[in-house]
């Protein structure tokens, strides 16, 4: 009887074998979950480009605490009357004098006395479009192609300026009125100045 079934014994064992090599065992399921794991967390770290361009991206103003203070004292001396030439709240003020007034007692910045000196200050100057809080706008408002008033921006198209005796003195008007529109000439970060004079006066205490 074994002798009979002997020659089926090795296709027997031939096809066992197959079957074996065909069902090879599978790796544990921890160890399948782990290994594709870690390229997939590695891509879901990388920032998107939008997000890389807003870390890299330039700020265009780095001092709104020291404009904060520089406008909230311009809007206390709001009603405040103009005179010609007048640089204190006692006096009242002509349009530099006001100016010149804010960035001496909040950033202990000494500016140029005139219009004509304010334009030509070595500061940054500022697109109309890129207009911050606390930035110098200067304007022709005299029709004579040079520049004859100043304020300062506070945002949202509006600026506060010392204007005129008939128009009450210390006042916030808009950048959209066609007076201001037609009369504008440039602005200047003069906030900039304030942390180069920092710098300054931290090297010389500390050479």
């Amino acid at each position: 009887m074994l002798k009979r079934f002997a020659p089926l014994v090795p296709v027997a064992l031939t096809l066992f074998l197959a079957a074996c090599a065909g069902h090879a065992p599978q790796p544990q399921s921890g160890e399948t979950s782990a290994r594709p794991a870690a390229p997939v967390q590695a891509q879901q770290s990388e920032p998107a480009e939008d997000d890389v361009a807003a870390l890299v991206d330039d700020k265009p103003y780095e001092m709104p605490q020291l404009a904060d203070s520089l406008l909230d004292l311009g809007r206390s001396l709001i009603g405040t009357r103009y005179r010609y030439g007048g640089t204190s709240v006692q006096s009242g003020f002509d349009c530099s004098g006001f100016v010149g007034y804010l960035f001496r007692e909040e950033v202990g910045l000494e500016l140029p006395r005139s219009t004509r000196e304010l334009i030509k200050l070595d500061a940054p100057k500022v697109a109309r479009a890129d207009l911050e809080p606390g930035d110098l706008i200067l304007f022709n408002n005299r029709g004579r192609g040079r520049v004859s008033h100043a304020g300062i921006y506070l945002g949202d198209d509006q600026f506060i300026h010392s204007s005129s005796s008939r128009s009450g003195g210390v006042r916030i008007d808009s950048l959209d009125d066609s007076y201001w529109k037609r009369s504008y000439m440039e602005a200047k970060r003069v906030l900039a100045l304030a942390s180069t004079e920092g710098e300054q006066a931290s090297t010389k205490a500390h050479p």
